[in-house]
């Protein structure tokens, strides 16, 4: 199977797929309520941002795609931050809740929901790992 560049739609998908098969994300997940917005900020060679739409409900996702447009949503959670902080996430070289804390990444949204769920946010991580990803820097 081809890499699959991070960030794109085929990408996104296969990041719902994995989270859709994962027992482990499905019971770390099980109390979540909420959607998100992934914004990847420009940063060197990746010159305009990226909105990763995905719905997570119950230890499902039930959507993901790329936003063209970050008004075609308005999801409960947004975490944004630049390319390089992102790609450390996605091959699990930055926990994502440690980069919330140092203002590596930033949230808008229910911070104390997303403390409560610390397992479900490592499952996510878990997931990027196994789709076999190419960067753009």
């Amino acid at each position: 199977m081809a890499k699959l560049r991070f960030g794109s739609d085929e990408w996104v998908q296969a990041l719902r797929d994995e989270l859709n098969t994962s027992q482990a994300y499905e019971d770390a997940a099980k109390n979540w309520e909420g959607d998100f917005y992934f914004v990847v900020d420009p940063e060197g060679a990746v010159n305009e941002s990226m909105y990763l739409y995905m719905d997570l409900w119950h230890g499902k996702c039930r959507a993901a795609f790329v936003a063209k447009d970050k008004s075609a949503k308005t999801p409960a959670f947004v975490m944004s931050g630049p390319y390089s902080k992102w790609k450390k996430v996605v091959l699990a070289q930055l926990d994502p809740i440690q980069a919330l804390m140092t203002g590596q990444l930033k949230l808008k949204g229910n911070m104390v929901m997303v403390m409560k769920n610390v397992k479900a946010a490592q499952e996510i991580v878990r997931a990027c790992t196994r789709i076999d990803t190419e960067f753009e820097i």
